[in-house]
């Protein structure tokens, strides 16, 4: 067997980002190499366009409150890949993902296996050699073909539906809600977060499509009632991330009795729980990873029911293939102006600024409040300089370049 060394694990494993693969052999055979650690406790399997960060580790808090040692597999990372895999907030250690990566190397290679799915595998093969009780494990993309849903968990979320993915996921909510539903199970409770009526109905519907296709008779079905927030103590800040700790109960409730918390330790738990890139105040600064309109949506409203000294002003980087015309101009409504840059880890997905000028020019108002710098180093910097409040947000790459750069991480 080849030994690697972290980096050059991580050197091996990361040009496998830019390649995503739907379905779940080349997963299910990496784990069956491993002895299949994923079948060995109970699983919270989070899906949802937007929330499911959040949702994942409000569960994960409020079980390690009531005493279970609880992993926590989220993506993606924003400066460390150890991010991705945590055990009672410890994340996994450098010699863990080389021992993992060069142990499954011939496989990898053998079945030209993608990042995710290789990680996925090291995520549930770290939490048994660590001895997790209880997991949360946060969907990758979409959710039915996702490499995650290899589990048989013991309760289902799905957060939001919102526009995003949608080269592979499908061009309209209803479609993407499909493919998220996606990850229901024979006599495991299907928890529903999202508010909209209409798509709780495409929810419903796709996840007893799901059950019926594993032959597995009715499925247990629990949507949150719309209007529900959680109203206890909260460590997140802004009305979504009520509603999204109200789902989080919601799922905690739907385990079985052994490892339900009660209300005082989930309370406990979602006091203490803090998500970087989340509304993430340090200092002047605010950090965002807000990737989509509706991800953006909510952070408007955030800032408007924050009380930010002002100005306000953003470092902005979106990604090329995002809906950043509709975000640009959500955010402009609520900031002073800003900067608009190129973060230095989006590679190939990065915008055109000079495509995003002419939209400027195109839009009087907000082409008067933004500028555009293309270095990232020199717009922090641009921004450091300047008064009040400083947002930055765009991506989960942006915030993440933004920490490393400003040694915040």
């Amino acid at each position: 067997m080849t030994t690697l060394g972290y980096q050059d694990a991580l050197d091996f494993l990361f040009p496998r980002v830019t390649t995503i693969k739907f379905g779940l052999d080349t997963t299910r055979a990496l784990l069956a190499a491993l002895g299949d650690p994923h079948r060995l406790c109970p699983i919270i399997h989070v899906a949802g366009t937007n929330g499911k960060g959040s949702v994942s580790t409000l569960a994960a808090r409020a079980l390690g409150a009531a005493g279970w040692k609880v992993g926590l597999y989220t993506s993606p990372h924003l400066v460390s890949f150890r991010e991705r895999i945590e055990v009672d907030q410890v994340p996994i250690s450098e010699s863990a993902v080389a021992m993992w990566t060069s142990r499954l190397m011939p496989l990898i290679q053998e079945r030209q296996a993608t990042f995710f799915e290789v990680t996925t595998a090291m995520a549930f093969a770290d939490f048994a050699a660590r001895g997790a009780e209880v997991v949360v494990a946060e969907v990758g993309l979409g959710g039915r073909l996702d490499s995650t849903n290899v589990v048989e968990p013991a309760v289902s979320v799905v957060t939001r539906i919102a526009r995003d993915h949608m080269k592979y996921l499908g061009d309209t909510l209803e479609a993407i809600a499909r493919e998220k539903a996606g990850i229901a199970k024979p006599g495991v409770p299907f928890v529903i977060g999202e508010s909209n009526p209409a798509l709780v109905t495409v929810l419903r519907e796709a996840a007893r499509a799901a059950v019926r296709a594993r032959r597995g008779g009715a499925a247990d079905v629990r949507v949150v009632p719309p209007g529900y927030r959680w109203d206890g103590p909260l460590g997140l800040e802004g009305g979504h991330q009520r509603r999204n700790a109200g789902v989080a109960y919601a799922a905690l409730m739907a385990l079985p009795e052994p490892y339900r918390p009660t209300r005082l330790q989930v309370e406990e738990g979602f006091s203490q729980t803090r998500v970087p890139g989340r509304f993430d105040r340090r200092g002047r600064w605010l950090f965002d990873v807000a990737h989509n309109p509706d991800g953006m949506t909510a952070l408007t409203a955030a800032i408007r029911e924050s009380r930010l000294q002002r100005p306000i002003r953003a470092v902005v980087s979106i990604l090329g293939d995002k809906e950043w015309p509709e975000m640009l101009a959500l955010l402009d409504g609520v900031v002073d102006g800003g900067i608009l840059t190129i973060a230095p880890t989006t590679a190939g997905r990065r915008w055109e600024l000079a495509e995003v000028a002419g939209w400027l020019r195109e839009h009087p108002g907000p082409g008067r409040r933004w500028e555009l710098e293309s270095d990232f180093p020199t717009a922090l910097k641009r921004a450091q300089q300047m008064p009040g409040t400083i947002v930055v947000t765009g991506s989960f790459h942006t915030v993440g370049d933004a920490l490393s750069q400003l040694g915040l991480s």
